[in-house]
């Protein structure tokens, strides 16, 4: 494939990509985000325009660095966004992300974190709310390189479909070359729990309400400890009130 080509589904990063979308945003040229040893950043992206939208980034963190990076997913009728991250040793990258979908929009995130020395850390915490016919997409490789030693890694990955005909694919992925370490990534798709939205009822919350605040605690999950959580969660409720 050239670099101009657009992808096709057999590229697994693009299985679920809207392809007629993605290519009339393609190419889509990487961000660069390098962090020498022993800095620290904290960005907030919030993807809520009614355009589409592709986004890639590339980042390096150096020995002792440290990158907090969350994300807010939900405008567009298709929003993609990618990153590959290279973690030097004892380096430490947080990532939280919501993405909020309805009518036939198509949403994707799709990472790569490569644990390249030893004793990095990374944790993703990706919560998606999917309505009407939506597509909520999460992509996660985590790569442990040899001898990255004392690796600390975790995918935390959860959607709520609020109808049956929203759709959530998940994908999280472990590739482990080094001993010593500590992995794991978990998953599930689900729906609002009815008996929780009948005790709510019984308490004389109207069903709408009850409705947004369980999930205002279910994305609250991805952007607990961000310097923006404050805007990411107003941000985020904003859409809301257009899905439930």
């Amino acid at each position: 494939m050239s670099a101009l080509a657009v992808p096709t589904r057999r590229d697994e990063d693009f299985r679920y990509a809207d392809l007629t979308a993605l290519e009339a945003l393609w190419p889509v040229a990487a961000e660069k985000i390098v962090l020498g040893a022993d800095e620290t950043d904290e960005r907030s992206i919030v993807l809520d325009a009614p355009n589409d939208v592709a986004r890639e980034l590339d980042i390096e963190l150096g020995a002792g660095a440290k990158l907090d990076l969350r994300l807010l997913n939900a405008g567009g009728a298709y929003g993609r966004f990618a990153l590959t991250v290279t973690l030097g040793e004892g380096a430490d990258f947080q990532f939280g992300a919501a993405q909020l979908g309805s009518g036939e929009q198509t949403l994707e995130i799709v990472s790569t974190v490569r644990h390249a020395a030893p004793d990095a850390v990374s944790r993703q915490v990706i919560r998606s709310v999917l309505a009407g016919h939506a597509t909520g997409t999460f992509l996660g490789k985590v790569a442990v390189e040899r001898g990255a030693d004392g690796t600390d890694a975790e995918q935390s990955v959860r959607a709520m479909l609020l109808d049956r005909t929203a759709t959530a694919n998940a994908r999280p992925e472990l590739e482990i070359f080094a001993d010593d370490v500590k992995c794991a990534h978990g998953c599930a798709v689900g729906e609002l729990d009815a008996q929780a939205l009948f005790y709510m009822a019984q308490r004389g919350l109207p069903p709408a309400e009850a409705k947004r605040l369980m999930l205002q605690a279910f994305i609250a999950e991805a952007f607990v400890g961000a310097k923006d959580e404050v805007a990411l969660t107003a941000a985020a409720l904003g859409r809301l009130e257009t899905l439930v």
